[in-house]
């Protein structure tokens, strides 16, 4: 199995994260616990830098902190050189609770609020990216209150349908996303912008969808958006200078799993879209990409503490752990499947086949089924490797369950950056109306 980042086995035959211990980390902060490799996330950024680097000239690298956003990730991000793709308001009031620099910042979203563009705004983001013609009006009557000028990306769907998992395509024909290229739906909110002085049309977006494998649809993807750049230009004589391709780039959740590296993917849409802007003539355009899941993913691990496990003769053995679906709802989701490590035995001999399941009131809860592991007892930790993106960040309180804690680790250093939800954490924004209080008040029932 290979081991991304920091991540290795140690003498004792533990899991290491960043020169910690996993054992001597569940046992200080107890489980479940997120752990994030803080050098391999940096290591990863670093990636994106140099190959865009040596592939193109005028290029931009956002964090797409829908994956997963907190304030210590925001400024890490903004430490290793990222702008930021935000998608609501609270993951904007994230970053700028982090002081990350408003001018990096990408706003994009399928149905903001009048309360979240008003929000964009007098934080003075750098770019909203349109999601479609109703947007777009309301983004011009505020800014005219304002007697501001808006700069903003349109976010178009290209039409092309990915091989992943149809949860997380985004970039087909039938989406919730976007203004589509067929039609001439996109050409008539382009001429729309353009006319609107409250608004600088100055670029074009899209994401074709996420955990993606093979390169070429990112590419196939910056061909139809150069064409569509040359159609502006030669329809209407504007020049479009931004064309942001999203992100999307899988990583490796299971040993069958085989994505690009980000080398191969980055040299091949810096090649596309040059030889597509030459077939056109045209300037080459700031090219933006959007890592979310390729950044975090592989640098994250979950661990959990093992319960009960339960024999079911000849059919399977079961082993329940102290999170679940409700810190992970991705296995529930999109049958996302996982490796992983036994913590305190990771040399043990793999003898026999367990499902972990979670401990939520769910038969659908399970984390991993089938995977071959030691022989498990009560207090082993199971540590479930590419736990970095879409986990914490789509967490919810099923069952009252508390959220867990998240650190950092590097060069034998922990750090929490999420502390963990306690019960009281749970009932914060409980009320109990006042008149319930009083008996003769309550109301008779039919």
């Amino acid at each position: 199995m290979n081991l991304p980042g920091t991540i290795c086995i140690n003498e004792q035959g533990h899991l290491q994260v960043g020169d910690c211990d996993v054992v001597e980390l569940a046992r200080t902060f107890g489980t479940p616990l997120y752990i994030y490799d803080e050098m391999g996330i940096r290591q990863k950024c670093r990636e994106y830098h140099r190959a865009l680097a040596a592939n193109y000239q005028d290029y931009k690298v956002l964090y797409a902190s829908k994956a997963f956003s907190s304030l210590a990730i925001c400024r890490l991000m903004e430490q290793e050189g990222l702008g930021l793709d935000v998608v609501s308001g609270g993951e904007l009031y994230t970053a700028l609770a982090a002081d990350f620099p408003p001018e990096k910042i990408y706003f994009h979203g399928n149905n903001k609020s009048i309360e979240e563009l008003n929000l964009a705004l007098s934080a003075g983001v750098g770019y909203i990216v349109v999601d479609n013609p109703w947007e777009l009006e309301n983004l011009a009557q505020l800014a005219a209150g304002r007697k501001t000028r808006v700069k903003i990306l349109l976010r178009l769907t290209p039409g092309i349908e990915t091989h992943t998992h149809h949860y997380i395509q985004t970039g087909q024909l039938d989406s919730k996303f976007g203004i589509s290229l067929s039609g001439g739906a996109a050409m008539e909110v382009v001429k729309r912008a353009l006319a609107l002085p409250e608004i600088e049309l100055v670029g074009i977006h899209c994401h074709i969808g996420s955990q993606v494998f093979n390169s070429a649809s990112f590419r196939f993807a910056a061909e139809r958006m150069i064409d569509f750049m040359a159609a502006v230009k030669e329809e209407t004589g504007h020049q479009l200078t931004v064309l942001n391709l999203g992100g999307g780039l899988g990583i490796s959740y299971t040993e069958n799993d085989q994505p690009d590296p980000i080398d191969t993917y980055i040299e091949g849409i810096a090649a596309t879209v040059k030889e597509a802007c030459a077939n056109y003539n045209l300037p080459l355009p700031t090219l933006v990409v959007e890592p979310g899941r390729s950044l975090v993913g592989e640098a994250g691990i979950a661990v959990y503490r093992v319960g009960t496990v339960k024999e079911i003769h000849g059919v399977r053995t079961y082993a329940s752990v102290d999170g679940g679906m409700a810190d992970n709802p991705r296995p529930a989701l999109y049958q996302a499947r996982y490796q992983a490590l036994v913590a305190n035995k990771a040399n043990a001999p793999r003898e026999q086949t367990y499902t972990i399941a979670g401990k939520c009131c769910e038969s659908g809860d399970i984390l991993i089924q089938d995977i071959e592991l030691p022989r498990l007892v009560p207090g082993d930790l199971i540590a479930v490797l590419s736990s970095g993106a879409y986990q914490y960040a789509m967490a919810s309180n099923y069952n009252r369950l508390p959220r867990p804690a998240v650190i950092t680790v590097a060069q034998g250093r922990a750090e929490i950056i999420v502390r963990r939800e306690t019960y009281s954490d749970l009932i914060r924004c409980d009320r109990i109306p006042p008149a319930w209080t009083e008996k003769d008040t309550l109301p008779a029932v039919m």
